[in-house]
């Protein structure tokens, strides 16, 4: 019974908190309900027995990703006014890709029948001498390595692209270069200055 509770008033915590990030009009409060929404997402994982993967949620989303979003928003001065001029302009578009997803997730969720080897297929049971992010390790680097390689090549591709799209050369900016600081001689960098008794060097 207490776990019963405690598991609809994450969800309904989670779910709510996740609408009000999308309905809040205040970035700063819409970053703030996005935390919510983690560490609801944190307490399901703790009852679901993932308590790896609850810290990870904490430690990387919500101590990272959205303190910096947090950041972002509050140092930025956006103007979120200009931002909203054309959004009625948009909305017959919006309602439509709106109303195909949700046609699309109910035709999912009405035809979706649960087959009876699909739990005993996924529900290896895990030996108690193993722990939990044991367990969760086994997975990821032995019988899914190839995939969890192919998302961080993924990744890497996502940033180099990221880099390349941003960087801009700009004229008058002084740039490092190692092969000319390498090649310096001694003479190049060392000024030797002969100073007369009771003169300074002017």
């Amino acid at each position: 019974m207490l776990q019963a509770a405690a598991f609809y008033i994450l969800a309904g915590t989670a779910v709510i908190s996740a609408f009000m990030v999308v309905a809040a009009r205040n970035p700063v409060r819409a970053v703030l309900f996005l935390i919510l929404t983690f560490f609801s997402a944190a307490g399901l994982f703790v009852m679901l027995g993932a308590e790896f993967l609850a810290m990870l949620l904490v430690i990387v989303y919500v101590g990272a990703v959205a303190v910096l979003f947090l950041f972002v928003v509050m140092m930025l001065d956006v103007d979120f006014a200009a931002l909203k001029e054309g959004f009625l302009s948009y909305l017959p578009l919006g309602g439509a890709v709106a109303l195909a997803l949700v046609g699309i997730l109910s035709l999912t969720g009405i035809t979706w029948v649960v087959s009876d080897t699909a739990g005993a297929a996924l529900q290896t049971p895990v030996p108690p001498e193993m722990t939990n992010a044991e367990a969760l390790g086994s997975i990821l680097y032995d019988r899914y390595v190839f995939f969890f390689q192919l998302a961080g090549l993924v990744l890497l591709v996502a940033m180099i692209g990221a880099i390349v799209l941003t960087l801009r050369h700009r004229e008058g900016v002084r740039r490092q270069n190692i092969a000319r600081q390498v090649q310096r001689r001694r003479e190049e960098g060392v000024e030797l200055v002969e100073v007369k008794s009771g003169e300074g060097i002017g």
